[in-house]
């Protein structure tokens, strides 16, 4: 065979490869090296040398071979390569077998693009003096499809196709079929402002990102968003970028479904719109409630606040007279206590401190009384235990008791944490800013939160990002909205990138609007969140400096507070600040009764003598709840927040402490003696 003879067949094969496609793709390889792979793999003897060089050793066909010698088709996820083509040749089926085997092997890389429509040289001649002789050379030509005849170069048509399949590939693996799902429900029921509109876009998505989990190797998923990519178009393969996409993402990282909706709403509906229904769908409802009873959850739904009568002896740390009285096995006996007038928590700057771990096991099994300094600051510490309305009710739970807790704020845990992550802030960083307001009375000031880093550059809302340390001013509230607290959040994701030195953090009010009632803090890093409250009235214009963290690469982080104590007495859920409260039981959270360990945070709960939640606590949270039920999040979240839990007067209530949060109380232990002492969590 003839090498004229190949090209014909090489044609013939390419035109068969563009019936098939609409576009054709690269492989990424070293083209020298190819071209010596070409050259080496003609059988010994089959490639003579003539004159100076071997027979098909010439420019014309090293032009070929590189340019479009590392072309493929993709179809149904299987590459085709210009050499996959039977040529019964002993010379030359070794060279295609070749090239076709490499070509296959490597990662395919770019969309082909070619401005011209022949590739390569057909033929040529060459005088020698006693005769003209004719070279026949590798040759093709493109059909009129695969030409870009436009003003863009190829680098940028190439280079915008390989944003799209970025994107696109990045779109199927970050955003769920749960959401998808949950957002086309959303647009089924006309909850979603212009929602019909994403219909079609939605569901072939979804069509394509299930076709896209069930490919095995790494591979298979590229070669799947090459071929896809320049099919879908530009809508569709850049979903991610668009305002649903963005609303798509939120609900794939577990962001609060209502808060994520408001944030899609925020972009593209105007500021009167007001949404016509639910933010949940009745398909969801109906699923929820058959898995439910199903799964003999029904009864479990109903919810109170727990009582003395519901716990045993052998989940409670310390009681005192009165709760030993009711507490199921218990008979200890101790005398009444007597209530305290304000008393300024500086005057205890010097007492003993002692570890919650040392106090539970040292301290607690000799108490007789027990009351504990209730400050402002622990305004956010107050506690619920909750309890089902049916005793013989079956767990929700991951734990192996139906009870349950709320903080006030009704969260499980930090209430200015879970605000900042339903804003779309980061709390899983290194190191953490953050400040509430507006959480009272509408207190429309503008705050912002700064942190000066060590080196003099400055996080805030003028410049929120610093790349080089990854600090980040991830939430920014300008206009807080009635009766819905207002945060901002500052995160460093990166401790090998943070800068050593001090990180001073403050509160600036931008703008003042009226507000009174000053914010709250929080910093957090390894682990333990230190909790600051102001409660002054910030000047316009005014900075309120929190605290200084410094950073060391070999001791970690250190904290020095600059926020003064406010010693000024309030009312929390029936009880006045600043004083002694006496104790009636001390426990773990239910997640540690009956020697359980290890499920989720341990919480160390005082609960208070006459204190009354004066709020409206979460019957349960989808943190707690046993994994079979998750398929059902979003409606059980919604069941949570607005199911009654039936009040009582003698709940147990009081001030709870999360094993992971730093913080401190003091308590007035009367034993064989009586004193005071810093407990620290």
């Amino acid at each position: 065979m003839k090498i004229k003879e190949l090209k014909v067949l090489l044609q013939e094969n390419f035109n068969k490869l563009s019936q098939e496609t609409t576009k054709l793709f690269e492989v990424d390889l070293d083209k020298d090296l190819f071209w010596n792979l070409y050259l080496d793999s003609f059988p010994e003897g089959t490639n003579e040398i003539f004159r100076e060089r071997r027979e098909y050793d010439c420019s014309c066909c090293r032009q070929f071979i590189k340019s479009i010698g590392n072309v493929v088709s993709i179809k149904n996820n299987e590459i085709k390569t210009i050499w996959d083509f039977e040529t019964n040749d002993t010379t030359f089926q070794p060279v295609i077998n070749t090239l076709s085997n490499y070509v296959k092997s490597q990662a395919v890389s770019d969309v082909y693009v070619s401005k011209f429509k022949k590739i390569g040289t057909d033929r040529n001649f060459e005088n020698t003096g006693l005769k003209v002789i004719k070279w026949d050379h590798l040759y093709m030509e493109l059909p009129e499809k695969f030409i870009e005849r436009g003003h863009k170069s190829e680098a940028e048509i190439k280079g915008a196709y390989r944003d799209t399949r970025y994107v696109f590939k990045r779109s199927l693996e970050e955003i769920t079929e749960e959401s998808l799902i949950t957002v086309l429900e959303l647009i089924s029921q006309n909850s979603l402002y212009k929602g019909e509109e994403w219909k079609g876009v939605l569901t072939e998505f979804l069509k394509l990102k299930k076709a896209y989990g069930k490919l095995q190797t790494e591979k298979e998923k590229d070669n799947y968003t090459w071929e896809q990519s320049v099919k879908v178009g530009a809508v569709i393969g850049r979903i991610r970028n668009h305002s649903t996409g963005t609303l798509l993402i939120n609900i794939s990282e577990e962001m609060d479904l209502d808060t994520a909706v408001k944030k899609y709403e925020a972009i593209v509906a105007p500021s009167n719109y007001k949404r016509p229904k639910a933010i949940f769908t009745q398909k969801m409802l109906d699923d929820a409630k058959k898995t439910i009873e199903k799964l003999g959850y029904f009864e479990s739904l109903s919810r109170r606040h727990a009582t003395l009568d519901d716990i045993t002896v052998n989940n409670i740390l310390f009681s005192n007279k009165d709760s030993a009285k009711r507490i199921q096995g218990a008979t200890n006996i101790f005398e009444e206590m007597s209530k305290e007038v304000a008393i300024n928590p500086k005057s205890f700057s010097r007492v003993e401190e002692v570890s919650i771990g040392s106090f539970v096991e040292n301290i607690l099994p000799t108490a007789n009384e027990l009351d504990v300094f209730l400050e402002n600051r622990h305004s956010s510490s107050m506690v619920s235990l909750i309890a089902p309305v049916n005793k013989d009710a079956k767990t929700m739970f991951k734990w192996n008791n139906a009870f349950s807790w709320a903080y006030s704020g009704n969260i499980a845990d930090s209430a200015l944490k879970e605000r900042v992550k339903s804003a779309g802030g980061n709390v899983e960083g290194v190191l953490r800013f953050s400040i509430q307001w507006n959480d009272g009375q509408h207190d429309r000031n503008d705050l912002d939160a700064h942190c000066c880093e060590p080196n003099g550059n400055w996080i805030y809302y003028g410049d929120k990002t610093n790349r080089f340390t990854t600090g980040e001013l991830d939430v920014d509230i300008i206009n807080p909205e009635r009766g819905v607290p207002a945060v901002e959040n500052i995160t460093w994701t990166d401790r090998d990138r943070m800068l050593e030195g001090t990180y001073k953090f403050l509160v600036h009010n931008y703008t003042h609007r009226g507000g009174k009632n000053g914010f709250k803090a929080e910093i957090e890093f390894d682990g333990q969140i230190y909790s600051f409250e102001y409660n002054k009235e910030m000047r316009n214009g005014e900075k309120v400096v929190v605290a200084e963290v410094t950073f060391n690469r070999n001791t970690g982080f250190t904290i020095k507070e600059k926020i003064p104590f406010n010693v000024s007495s309030k009312e929390v859920w029936g009880l006045k600040t600043n004083q002694f409260v006496p104790v009636s039981v001390v426990c773990y959270s239910p997640n540690y009764w009956d020697e359980q360990q290890g499920i989720g945070h341990r919480h160390y709960m005082f609960m208070l003598k006459d204190c009354i939640n004066t709020e409206q606590p979460n019957a349960f949270y989808n943190e707690f709840l046993n994994e079979e039920l998750m398929q059902h999040k979003r409606v059980l979240e919604a069941l949570g927040s607005k199911m009654a839990v039936n009040t009582v007067d003698d709940q147990l209530s009081g001030l709870g402490f999360s094993s992971t949060k730093r913080n401190d109380l003091l308590v007035r232990v009367k034993g064989q003696s009586e004193r005071v002492l810093k407990v620290k969590f």
